[in-house]
């Protein structure tokens, strides 16, 4: 039944109460029994030094006739009520052979039983303990039966009063540490009644989301403080979700819209009017194609999010190189550069190439035909790289750079006006984060825009040999 219970109560509070008291109830129980042990041995400690000095006493006078031991005996200050002595005096020439003090024959007439683990301590039935102590001198052997009564009573007295700390302590302490515990724990089940309350309702909201943060114990308080950074960070992943939800269709039905309405014009009217075939057939190429590269766009930022980088060291100054090269035949501005030579990163190349693909590609979106797209390419410190970017476009109002690499996020001016779908700088900043890198917008005198992507240089993840 007791293991039942503790199988169905294993709360934290039930937990540490049922701990807590098997310790008090150990400390208090090994407290009793050191200090009855300590007193025990202290008192018998005491008798001994007594019974020595008494044992001291009769070597010295050397009783061998009625008038030493009478003389003994008025000058002695032993307690015979409680002290008991025999002396057997065995030389030859002794006129008497025994002397023994008041009820000592008596006491002598039950036979002792040794105590165990004690030495020289007796019981004997119906008088009690007594510590036994003999010695021999000059041919009289003494022997002392001392009655330690009293100092079992003190023994008993302490080992009440130990009795009775344990009682009190055993009634008080459950009520203290079941305080104590539901103290420690309350904030806890005030949390775990809080995400209950989140978990059931109906159309959770920023501020439902919020669980209470106590003010103590400081590890709930960091616990509750963590829980309520994690809702906020769901909350938003949660609205950027349905944003996302929301851009996507937004963006795939306006080309459907377009290809749909230009099928239904062939349909109607090609037998008719068949010289409407070639240009409808090309809108719906064109849309048809947008439609492609948005679907490929979001199939590349689904991997970005999913997928981990593998990393190697390569030669950053050789692809970047190698990457101009081929873009320069595809786009319409001229492309310059200052790339330094022999850099090395540990990194993934293609999330490298793609990222710089997508940002020159955004900056000739941008800029006139007869414009220059600058890269750059350096050492910015001991441990960064710095790629940059700069074009000579229309330029980024301060308001749209803290959005430009928001997913879909494309601005008024632009929307519609210049072809794209808003993701290729998501691409290309959630690469940069895998990457271990950052990007900084600032404006480009006297015209256009510079993304510069800053590289923090990290250990390589497997084994390469340095490539060109």
């Amino acid at each position: 039944m007791i293991l039942l219970m503790k199988m169905k109560n294993q709360s934290s509070a039930a937990i540490m109460l049922r701990h807590l008291m098997a310790m008090v109830v150990f400390i208090t129980l090994s407290l009793g029994m050191l200090i009855v042990i300590a007193v025990g041995h202290q008192l018998l400690e005491e008798v001994t030094i007594t019974s020595a000095h008494t044992m001291t006493s009769l070597k010295k006078t050397d009783i061998d006739s009625d008038n030493d031991w009478d003389t003994w005996r008025k000058n002695s200050t032993l307690d015979t009520s409680s002290s008991y002595i025999s002396i057997y005096n065995m030389r030859a020439d002794a006129k008497v052979k025994h002397y023994y003090s008041p009820n000592t024959v008596k006491l002598l007439a039950s036979k002792p039983v040794a105590v165990p683990l004690i030495r020289n301590l007796y019981y004997r039935p119906d008088k009690g303990l007594f510590f036994h102590q003999m010695v021999h001198a000059r041919g009289i052997k003494y022997e002392l039966w001392q009655s330690v009564q009293n100092q079992m009573a003190i023994l008993g007295r302490v080992l009440t009063v130990t009795i009775l700390l344990l009682i009190l302590t055993l009634f008080v302490s459950p009520f203290y540490i079941r305080r104590l515990t539901h103290k420690l724990t309350d904030s806890l089940r005030t949390l775990s009644q809080s995400t209950q309350t989140i978990i059931t309702a109906d159309q959770p909201d920023t501020d439902a989301t919020q669980l209470p943060v106590p003010k103590y114990p400081t590890e709930v308080t960091d616990l509750a403080t963590s829980f309520n950074a994690l809702l906020a960070q769901l909350h938003q992943r949660q609205e950027q979700q349905k944003s996302f939800v929301m851009n996507a269709a937004h963006e795939l039905r306006t080309p459907i819209a377009t290809i749909r309405s230009h099928a239904q014009l062939i349909e109607r009217h090609a037998a008719e009017h068949p010289e409407i075939v070639p240009k409808s057939v090309t809108y719906i190429i064109d849309e048809s194609r947008q439609m492609q590269q948005l679907i490929d766009e979001l199939l590349q930022l689904s991997h970005a999010d999913q997928l981990p980088l593998q990393t190697q060291r390569f030669n950053l100054s050789t692809t970047l190189d190698d990457l101009l090269q081929q873009l320069n035949p595809t786009i319409v501005q001229t492309i310059t550069s200052a790339i330094a030579p022999a850099i090395f990163i540990d990194g993934n190349a293609a999330a490298l190439v793609q990222i710089v693909d997508n940002l020159i590609t955004n900056a000739a979106k941008y800029s006139p035909e007869n414009s220059t797209i600058h890269v750059t390419l350096k050492q910015a410190g001991p441990d960064q790289v710095s790629l940059a970017v700069a074009d000579q476009g229309r330029g980024i109002d301060s308001k749209d750079r803290a959005h430009i690499f928001e997913r879909f996020y494309r601005s008024a001016d632009v929307r519609g006006a210049v072809p794209g779908t808003g993701l290729g700088l998501a691409i290309a900043d959630q690469l940069a984060k895998m990457s271990h890198g950052h990007f900084e917008i600032t404006a480009n005198h006297p015209q256009g825009t510079i993304i510069q992507l800053i590289l923090t240089l990290q250990q390589p993840t497997t084994t390469a040999q340095k490539t060109d």
